[in-house]
C-alpha cells in the first residue's frame, strides 16, 4: 500500500488586503447575492466573474419549489459567460452568501457540482480560475479551482 498526501494552498486575508480589482469583484458578488431568488432556503449566493477581456459577469442562485430544478450562483455565472463570451477564459471568481442574519461570517465554498464545472472551465481554457470566497470575518483566496477538487473526474477518463 502506498500513501500519498494531497494538499491545497489556501490563503486567508481581509478585504483590505485584496487588490482593488478583486475588491470590486467581491462587491459585485455581494450585490448579486442580494438579488438572488431564494424563497425556500433564504440562503442567497452571488458570484462575480472576471473574464480575461475585462468583462465582469454576475450570477446568483435561483431556487425552485421542484427541487433540484434550481441552479447555483457559480454555474449561472459560468454558463452565461461561456454562452456569451465563448473564447474568453474566466480568470477570477468571487463568491459571497447571505442568510437571514446578513452576509456569512465565514467564507462559503462552492458545492461539488460547481467545483466540477469550475474545473471543466479551467481545463477548457488551460487557465486557472482564482477564487475569492467572501466572509465578513475573512476571505479565502484559492489560486485554482483544481485545488478544491483533488482526484477529480476529467476528460482524461473518457479517452482510452
Amino acid at each position: 500500500m502506498v500513501e500519498k498526501q494531497i494538499t491545497a494552498k489556501i490563503h486567508f486575508c481581509t478585504i483590505q488586503e485584496l487588490p482593488e480589482a478583486e475588491k470590486m469583484l467581491v462587491a459585485f458578488a455581494k450585490e448579486a447575492a442580494i438579488k438572488a431568488y431564494a424563497p425556500y432556503s433564504l440562503f442567497r449566493v452571488g458570484a462575480a466573474l472576471l473574464l480575461e477581456n475585462g468583462q465582469v459577469v454576475t450570477g446568483n442562485n435561483q431556487e425552485n419549489a421542484a427541487y433540484p430544478s434550481g441552479l447555483c450562483a457559480e454555474r449561472v455565472a459560468l454558463f452565461y459567460a461561456n454562452a456569451n463570451w465563448p473564447k474568453w477564459p474566466v480568470t477570477c471568481m468571487a463568491i459571497a452568501a447571505t442568510s437571514v442574519d446578513g452576509f456569512t461570517a465565514r467564507p462559503v465554498s462552492p458545492c461539488g457540482s460547481c467545483r466540477q464545472v469550475l474545473l471543466e472551465s479551467e481545463m477548457r481554457f488551460a487557465t486557472p480560475i482564482r477564487l475569492l470566497l467572501y466572509g465578513e470575518d475573512a476571505i479565502c483566496r484559492v489560486d485554482s479551482a483544481a485545488d478544491l477538487l483533488p482526484l477529480s473526474f476529467n476528460k482524461g477518463y473518457l479517452r482510452p
